[in-house]
């Protein structure tokens, strides 16, 4: 599953191959953005390295499919 999330002051987007869940991830999210004081949104590539984001820098975060690629050529 890719997952995009949007910086605050920041022309480019991180962008990201995750196999957690959409559920497992938006809970994350949400834990974060709702947490009190400077909290964290961490989260975890399929190669295992983690992603540290500031929720005070959080513009937006999309979670969804990784659009599939047609592969030879259509009638």
């Amino acid at each position: 599953m890719e997952v995009k999330i949007g910086i605050a002051d920041s022309n480019r987007e991180l962008v990201f191959k995750t196999g957690m869940s959409p559920a497992d991830v938006q809970k994350r999210v949400e834990a974060a953005l709702t947490a009190e004081g400077k909290a964290v949104l961490e989260l975890e590539d399929e190669k295992g390295r983690s992603y540290l984001v500031s929720t005070e820098k959080v513009a937006y975060v999309e979670i969804g499919e990784s659009a599939r690629r047609a592969v030879g050529f259509l009638s």
